[in-house]
């Protein structure tokens, strides 16, 4: 029989695997973001986007633009396609936290 460590520890490797897979993406589509779409780079602070200063009002920004699929309008597939990625990784990575933190309070 499987234990509940077990299961735990291997929801926690899952979890933090998309996790690492989500801020790649995100990181890409930011890249990719400067030269398709200037304007909406100089609002989510392209630039300090990963750093520690970084303008956290401007980082939703960019969860608002992904959330209301706002992308769909754009000209270049490639971004669109980023676009996609990032935000079917962003709702993968906040279930897979919401299952581990349930099997974590309830084992």
């Amino acid at each position: 029989m499987i234990s509940g460590d077990t299961i735990l520890l291997a929801l926690m490797l899952i979890t933090s695997v998309n996790m690492a897979r989500y801020l790649t993406a995100l990181r890409a589509l930011i890249f990719i973001m400067r030269e398709a779409h200037p304007l909406l780079y100089q609002q989510v602070d392209g630039r300090g986007f990963f750093t520690t200063h970084g303008n956290m009002s401007k980082q939703v920004r960019l969860y608002h633009y992904l959330k209301s699929k706002e992308y769909h309008h754009h000209h270049d597939p490639v971004f669109t396609g980023k676009c996609d990625r990032v935000r079917e990784l962003f709702v993968l990575c906040v279930a897979l936290i919401g299952v581990t933190l349930f099997a974590g309070f309830l084992l």
